[in-house]
């Protein structure tokens, strides 16, 4: 999977393209970005960071991570139990068969790990199916029907789909191994601990001499770390016994059994997990910059000025002067209301206060077909006053495109300033804090002007005045 950072990164990547209005104008973030150092990776995660400055989208992606990950715990633990319990049945016995509860120990288990094993080997290079992506969907733990919500489900299911993700799945079914595992191992020394067991050995088809040869040979590993392992001799008097056997004989064979299950189970079974861990580690997702959308981000943080004697700034684009009509206006806010009363009268002055119908705030998409089904029938010019927080957006602009297409005698635009009061007394400490708060908000209204000259430069729509 892809590392938070860059999960966050694609996620702004995939809501910018669906046209979503974020908690932070991702125009402005690239722009101060501009001059900051750091590697273009780096960059992009700072840049992604501060677009989620409210923390929405990390919360979310964060959301579906956490379930996942519980549920690989849940069934982890629940794996340690069943082991626990399973190995707790069969060693209720006081005799048992060593080979026997062995075989129940490992034989499934080396199965698996030589299957798993043959199949790596087989399937290299190759996409292996990925049931796990189907067990645990995304969109299965979380619910939720905002533009968000989707594209991180629809971000999760992507990563499950990765060529990387076999390693993923090997390791979280090595994990699943273990866990089993180690319940059998917890089981085996609760039980030896508090119950003496006496163990036998049988076979109609091997000689007494091939049982001495395997144990011996099965021992030889668990020995070479230290774990006690019959002799000949403890191993010829264990065939068929059926009551307590000498104390010492059954520490022998309690320890080669829990040798054999550390090192022909736990161990190889680790092993495997850890190379599935690196696997993973190396064939992971990563984030695809060179991908149009971050090209054109990077391309731009790399434009400077080689020589500034010789650079010929282009100018800034300007919206063209508004021209009034002498016919029957009707005004609007958009998104934002006002506290000016009359707000359209300044630079309006061929306008009467009879010729104007205020049509109010324009929010929504009822409040968009209301306006639109009006000017369809009513042939005027629309005066639209946009405040200085609205952002020119791509859902903002494409308002104001549909405006303009229905609007018969013209759309013109007022900016507007922001006329709340501020207070007139502070104290010496937060004087400072208020001056550099000033000057931050004048400079950000300042890019937001010429962002909006721009937009409305290219659509060629009037712009009366800016106030503020």
């Amino acid at each position: 999977m892809l590392s938070p950072q860059d999960q966050l990164t694609e996620l702004v990547r995939t809501l910018e393209t669906q046209q979503h209005v974020f908690a932070t104008d991702p125009l402005l973030i690239t722009e101060k970005l501009q001059g900051e150092d750091g590697k273009p990776i780096q960059k992009l995660h700072r840049r992604a960071s501060r677009i989620d400055s409210n923390g929405a989208l990390a919360q979310v992606l964060g959301k579906i991570d956490g379930r996942i990950k519980g549920i690989m715990i849940v069934m982890s633990v629940v794996w340690c139990i069943s082991g626990f319990l399973g190995l707790f049945t069969l060693l209720q016995a006081n005799v048992v068969n060593f080979f026997y509860v062995l075989v129940c120990l490992l034989g499934f288990h080396t199965i698996m790990l030589l299957g798993w094993l043959a199949m790596t080997l087989i399937n290299q290079g190759k996409q292996s199916s990925n049931w796990f992506a189907s067990f645990v969907s995304p969109s299965y733990l979380i619910r939720g029907k905002d533009d968000v919500t989707k594209a991180a489900v629809n971000l999760y299911e992507r990563q499950l789909q990765h060529s990387g993700m076999r390693w993923y799945l090997g390791r979280f079914s090595h994990q699943l191994w273990l866990a089993t595992l180690t319940g059998m191992l917890l089981a085996i020394v609760f039980l030896l601990v508090v119950r003496q067991y006496s163990f036998s050995w049988e076979s109609t088809l091997l000689s007494d001499q091939a049982l001495i040869t395997l144990t011996q040979v099965l021992g030889w590993l668990p020995s070479m770390v230290g774990f006690g392992v019959p002799d000949s001799t403890a191993i010829a008097q264990s065939r068929l016994v059926t009551d307590a056997m000498p104390l010492s004989v059954a520490r022998q064979w309690a320890g080669l059994l829990v040798g054999s299950l550390l090192m022909y189970g736990i161990v190889p079974r680790a092993i495997a997990w850890a190379f599935c861990a690196l696997m993973f580690r190396c064939k992971k997702m990563r984030l695809d910059i060179k991908l149009p959308y971050y090209q054109k981000i990077l391309n731009f943080w790399q434009r400077h000025v080689v020589d500034a004697d010789d650079f010929n700034e282009a100018p800034a684009p300007v919206a063209p002067k508004a021209t009034v009509s002498a016919g029957k206006k009707l005004v609007a806010l958009l998104e934002y209301p006002t506290e000016q009363d009359n707000w359209w009268q300044s630079g309006l002055d061929n306008t009467l206060a009879g010729d104007v119908e205020n049509f109010g705030i324009l929010d929504d998409r009822d409040d968009m077909a209301r306006l639109k089904t009006y000017l369809d029938s009513h042939p005027v010019q629309v005066v639209l006053g946009i405040h200085n927080k609205a952002l020119p957006d791509r859902g903002t602009l494409r308002k104001l495109d549909q405006i303009a297409s229905h609007a018969t005698e013209g759309l013109i635009v007022k900016l507007l300033r922001d006329t709340r009061p501020t207070a007139n007394h502070v104290n010496n400490e937060t004087s400072n804090i208020a001056n550099a708060s000033a000057s931050q908000q004048v400079e950000n209204q300042g890019v937001r002007y010429q962002q909006w000259q721009t937009a409305l430069s290219a659509r060629k729509i009037g712009l009366v005045n800016a106030e503020g």
